[in-house]
């Protein structure tokens, strides 16, 4: 295996580590939104949003001075480009929880009491594999072993959020209450999104994947 790092790069590998805790960070308060939502705890949801909406802009700014670190100190060279690729698909993870909560937050879904603990499982399972894919990232930079066992586990949620999301959309399409298309529309789309994260994170995996074999070889 080839030596990734020397002294130069500590603080790098900080600010990486950082970034990392951001985004697993980011999962937890998506999930913990969604959550508040379907209990209709209106001040827990807006703290998360809150919250979540303040660490998208910190992300952006500390994933803007990895790059320029990257590239102005010529750090990492023989896998600077698999570094920023990485960096840039973990920060899709972040905004796409953003933005689902902003679309909760704009759009107030009205969500019917039989499909909450559905979303609330697809959230969790969207949750999971992002805490995966955190800790296979940060495998790549200091125990490469883990990056495949994390890569599995995220392939593994990202299955069984996708079980969910079918269960809970037949279960809105063939539900026999007089629901209106309309109605059915909107709520999949709030479906889509929160399994988005999920898909998103099994994205970053495929990379990871193949950054680590590469570092192999």
């Amino acid at each position: 295996m080839k030596h990734l790092f020397d002294n130069k790069t500590k603080i790098l590998v900080g600010k990486i580590d950082e970034y990392l805790d951001m985004v697993a960070k980011a999962g937890i308060i998506f999930y913990e939104g969604v959550r508040a939502y379907m209990a209709h705890d209106t001040e827990a949801f807006t703290e998360n949003y809150t919250t979540i909406t303040s660490l998208e802009s910190k992300a952006d700014i500390l994933r803007r001075a990895i790059k320029k670190d990257l590239y102005t100190y010529m750090l990492i060279p023989e896998a600077r480009g698999d570094v920023l690729g990485l960096i840039e698909t973990l920060d899709d993870i972040v905004n796409i929880c953003e933005k689902v909560l902003k679309q909760f937050s704009i759009e107030r879904p009205e969500i019917r009491d039989y499909m909450t603990h559905d979303f609330i499982e697809l959230a969790r399972y969207s949750k999971k594999s992002v805490e995966k894919v955190v800790i296979g990232a940060g495998g790549y930079f200091k125990k490469l072993s883990e990056v495949a066992d994390c890569i599995g586990k995220v392939y593994e949620y990202e299955h069984l959020a996708d079980g969910v999301e079918e269960r809970l959309k037949r279960k809105l399409f063939s539900n026999e209450d007089d629901l209106h298309l309309s109605y059915k529309l909107h709520i999949r789309y709030f479906i889509e999104k929160i399994v988005l994260v999920s898909d998103v994170a099994e994205t970053v995996a495929d990379r990871l994947g193949v950054y680590a074999i590469k570092r192999q070889i």
